[in-house]
């Protein structure tokens, strides 16, 4: 496994997995400016690694991210910096490979938004989260008013936004905001194995598959069966396809490559 340190920020691949880990343990992994910057650089650079075919994002020591650090220097006009945020949230939740954050500590604010553009959640039991900013004042940022509607429904993201109260895992999974809760010992492995289950599967089919789902929820059927159409035949241009075919036939596992089968 590779690790390279870029300031508050740790950016390691094991296979075809490649794991982001924000390093600001003494401020609870709260993001400052450059480290949102690291963060979208480092988003955008997984997206385009063909080596890479899924990615996890965790915080160093213990806590996944307060948020925003609220204490350093603003440099620039606000709307500027708030700029920056929305970048790293349209990054993480268009980012063409399946995703997994990995939750111990708090995810609190935009941290706890950054978790929710994952595609999926697993948390330690002591995971807390928090739609923290009435509390100090500000209303919510880095997509949290897109996705709680989406995924909860309007009255319980009401009520998660409006009083910013914490919730423990096993409530944020009984309202579909986390997806598996492993005991902290368990964690690691746990979401090591579901990374690698994910990286061996068809990278383009994954792709579509994310980006229909995406696109669904505001889509009217005959707009998602027609998109579902134009995937399929892109999935019908790919190795894979005939691979799955194949393996389907001889009763073996498929090793899928992403690579086209149409050929100039």
């Amino acid at each position: 496994m590779t690790t390279v340190e870029q300031q508050s920020l740790l950016v390691g691949r094991e296979g075809a997995v490649a794991t982001i880990t924000i390093n600001r343990p003494r401020r609870k992994n709260a993001l400052d400016h450059p480290t949102w910057r690291l963060l979208h650089a480092a988003l955008v650079d997984a997206g385009r690694d063909p080596e890479v075919r899924a990615v996890v994002l965790t915080g160093a020591e213990g806590d996944f991210c307060a948020g925003a650090d609220l204490s350093g220097e603003r440099p620039g006009h606000p709307l500027e910096a708030m700029r920056r945020v929305n970048e790293v949230a349209l990054a993480l939740h268009e980012l063409p490979k399946p995703t997994i954050a990995k939750v111990r500590g708090v995810a609190v604010g935009a941290g706890w938004s950054l978790a929710l553009a994952c595609d999926l959640v697993a948390a330690a039991p002591d995971a807390r989260f928090s739609q923290i900013f009435a509390r100090r004042g500000l209303s919510l940022d880095c997509g949290g008013s897109w996705l709680l509607p989406r995924l909860v429904g309007m009255q319980q993201a009401k009520r998660l936004a409006l009083f910013g109260d914490f919730v423990d895992a096993p409530e944020a999974r009984s309202l579909g905001l986390v997806t598996w809760v492993r005991e902290d010992p368990e964690l690691d492995g746990f979401v090591a194995e579901q990374a690698a289950r994910l990286a061996a599967q068809p990278p383009v089919a994954i792709a579509q598959s994310k980006a229909l789902l995406h696109e669904g929820v505001q889509a009217s059927l005959r707009e998602a069966l027609e998109n579902e159409a134009r995937a399929q035949v892109v999935n019908f241009a790919t190795e894979d396809a005939q691979a799955a075919k194949e393996a389907f036939l001889a009763k073996t596992t498929p090793v899928f490559t992403g690579r086209w089968a149409v050929r100039r």
